[in-house]
């Protein structure tokens, strides 16, 4: 049995690569390391894809997954494919591009819902388009072009955005942390992880296990696509890149 994968990502998510070692091979051909820059599916955001290098060959990873215990990380092959052999050290390079992409959206979905005061049902991390789903009455209307440029004046302030640690009682004697209703922070370590936007989280402090860009600014334009009526109290808002 394999111990727990090291996250890398966890304390500098501009890693693009890294130098591992193959601790196991799943039944299902997933890889298992040492170490890794892969984020894997959690959260809404999903996970890395990319190569891996070994002595003799190549693999495309085409998904990164939680193993079933949560403390190992799979990197699922694209395709049937020739595999490195346990024990043997590989290098592992990111698609850059797609986890940037990730983590702009990923930190302007929490401006977004700095700006939304209802919790959140639920939400998803895309490359080119997200979203947040909203406990928001019928009642409560939502001005899409206020709230797009909120949104923008919270980029171009160039909020810097950094993390930090609290223990699962802290977190527990502060639920008003927690904003989503579907998705619960990653407890049971000991600690959980806090993302802050501002000085001090004057933006937004919420738990979150997920990679994020340096600072507001990093994002870009943003624009709100549509906003929909998903049941009775329920609003989904979609938001993208605008350049």
């Amino acid at each position: 049995m394999s111990g727990p994968t090291e996250l890398l990502f966890r304390s500098d998510a501009y890693l693009k690569e890294c130098e591992a070692e193959v601790v196991a091979i799943n039944d299902r051909g997933g890889v298992i390391l040492d170490k890794t820059v892969f984020y894997a599916t959690g959260g809404g955001q999903p996970g890395d894809t990319g190569r891996l290098l070994f002595a003799d060959g190549e693999v495309a990873i085409g998904a990164t997954v939680y193993g079933e215990d949560k403390s190992e990380i799979v990197h699922v092959p694209a395709g049937e494919t020739k595999l490195p052999s346990v024990g043997e050290h590989v290098k592992l390079l990111v698609d850059w591009d797609r986890r940037h992409a990730h983590m702009r959206m990923h930190t302007a979905l929490h401006l977004l819902c700095s700006l939304i005061a209802f919790p959140v049902t639920g939400g998803s991390i895309g490359a080119a388009e997200s979203r947040l789903d909203f406990d928001i009455a019928e009642a409560d209307a939502i001005d899409k072009d206020a709230l797009t440029d909120a949104l923008n004046e919270l980029v171009k302030a160039d909020h810097a955005v950094t993390t930090r640690w609290i223990t699962d009682e802290e977190l527990a004697d502060n639920p008003d942390l927690v904003r989503t209703m579907s998705v619960k922070p990653p407890t049971g370590s000991g600690k959980v992880r806090l993302v802050a936007i501002g000085t001090d989280g004057s933006v937004d402090l919420q738990p979150c296990g997920g990679t994020h860009v340096r600072s507001t600014g990093e994002i870009g334009a943003l624009k709100i696509g549509k906003i929909e009526k998903k049941g009775r109290q329920n609003r989904r808002i979609r938001l993208q890149l605008a350049s």
